[in-house]
């Protein structure tokens, strides 16, 4: 790779670059607001007002009421306060979820399992990591004959292989059988229009830097009525909550980011989904035994595209190649790289050890000249002669 080609960027899932805007926004409030939000004179007041006008922003653009968002550093800590509190506070006994989830899930529900005997029912998928709903129905109808407080926690969109869940259908089930219901939404908040009180959930997460905006700040949404504890002691910040002082610039820079995001939905949606196929087709036409990771014929994120790649010599090391032709992409999750040479999901559905998996997920700043090129450097490490 020559020191002036530009790198592509299709790691979109695992961060989005953030806007321009939001940094703007977040530099100036870094120097002029740097009053405690806590405290009563007017710099503090002036900072409460920023935040509180954040939450409101983002209850809007949620369709949920401001006193149910209530702000964390990210999307691990959300689903780990929900599950944590739901069986601390709530009583849970039982939680159905599924061994696709994010580690933010899975990890947390092994621990409630250890520490507190809770039981942990995990959901069946098929190859293309569809969930089993007749399980699921089975195991509310038990919870709900037995008395047995349940939560179910499974996530809108799978950050590795895209699949959707039928968000609406789950959530109907769960009432039905006085069952909550939690949702990890890292992926769709910002992308997808979300209405959380239509959608009937009781508590989602989310992240800003899935949608442009900074690292290290994110949300619970917990549906009022719902009296869970503390995640975090040591202070009243988020009326209980969440003790700690708030992060200020990064909370206004969330709200922001998720202004511009829901503003542009559409047409971001439109465009990426073009990229999208324009890359699926060219790898189907170029590559010789390839196949795509995820529901085939179901929703699936119009940002993510997980393509199973046949058995290659220079397989193990594809991401390496690709790597050093400027083209940033993932084998999974983010959050696990380094520590396993499959990840989880891609186990989870049974993909072959002599295949290789890559997920490219696209965003705003992707071009067609960028599909190009990363479809040329893929028949260049896979086709050429070596």
């Amino acid at each position: 790779m020559t020191n002036d080609l530009p790198r592509i960027y299709l790691d979109n899932s695992a961060t989005t670059p953030i806007h321009p805007e939001v940094a703007s926004a977040m530099s100036e409030l870094l120097i002029r607001c740097y009053g405690n939000p806590s405290s009563i004179h007017f710099l503090g007041r002036e900072s409460r007002i920023i935040i509180e006008k954040a939450r409101k922003s983002m209850a809007q653009a949620l369709g949920c009421s401001p006193s149910e968002i209530f702000f964390t550093s990210g999307g691990t800590e959300s689903d780990n306060m929900a599950c944590r509190c739901a069986v601390e506070n709530l009583g849970i006994c039982r939680i159905i979820s599924s061994s696709l989830e994010h580690h933010a899930i899975t990890h947390v529900l092994d621990q409630l399992h250890k520490v507190h005997g809770t039981e942990i029912c995990w959901l069946p998928n098929d190859p293309q990591g569809i969930l089993d709903m007749n399980q699921l129905q089975q195991w509310l109808k038990e919870s709900r004959d037995l008395n047995i407080p349940t939560l179910v926690t499974l996530m809108h969109g799978n950050n590795e292989i895209g699949n959707m869940l039928e968000i609406e259908k789950v959530a109907a089930l769960c009432k039905a059988h006085n069952a909550l219901f939690h949702s990890d939404m890292v992926q769709t908040v910002g992308h997808y229009p979300l209405n959380f009180t239509e959608m009937g959930l009781d508590m989602a997460s989310g992240s800003a830097h899935k949608f442009y905006g900074p690292k290290g700040v994110g949300f619970i949404y917990i549906r009022g009525g719902l009296s869970l504890g503390a995640m975090m002691a040591g202070g009243s910040q988020e009326r209980n909550m969440r003790g700690g002082t708030e992060n200020l610039p990064g909370i206004a820079g969330m709200s922001l980011a998720l202004e511009l995001s829901v503003s542009s939905m559409d047409q971001r949606r439109e465009r990426i989904s073009r990229l999208k196929n324009r890359l699926k087709e060219g790898i189907l036409e170029a590559i010789p035994g390839v196949t795509f990771n995820g529901n085939i014929k179901g929703p699936t994120m119009y940002q993510v595209l997980s393509v199973s790649f046949p058995p290659h010599p220079k397989g193990e090391m594809l991401l390496f190649h690709l790597d050093i032709e400027g083209i940033c992409a993932s084998g999974g999750s983010a959050c696990s790289s380094g520590a396993e040479s499959r990840s989880h999901v891609l186990n989870g559905i049974g993909m072959p050890k002599d295949r290789t998996a890559v997920r490219f997920s696209l965003g705003s700043h992707n071009t067609e000249e960028e599909i190009d090129r990363t479809l040329h450097v893929l028949r260049k490490i896979l086709l050429d002669a070596s």
